[in-house]
């Protein structure tokens, strides 16, 4: 991961995959290299967490989703194959 590579807010990378901004979010939100800064709760507004997502831990998790799906799609085929 490098300081100038390119980052996503989680909006950005909801548009790329199809998903919902609150999936992004949960899905990144404690991923080791995603940028959080955060701004405390004050008098009359909520505490609210930026997040910046390098490209390198998008293709990452990207690719960690993916396998996972590959995995699962195998074992319906196995179970369908089973009858």
């Amino acid at each position: 991961m490098e300081a100038f590579e390119q980052h996503y807010s989680p909006k950005q990378l909801a548009q790329l995959w199809g998903w919902s901004v609150n999936t992004i979010r949960r899905l990144f939100r404690h991923e080791p290299g995603v940028i959080e800064i955060e701004r405390p709760e004050q008098m009359h507004k909520r505490r609210y967490t930026t997040l910046k997502i390098p490209a390198s831990v998008a293709l990452i998790v990207h690719q960690r989703l993916t396998v996972k799906a590959r995995r699962g799609s195998k074992n319906i085929q196995a179970k369908s194959h089973a009858k």
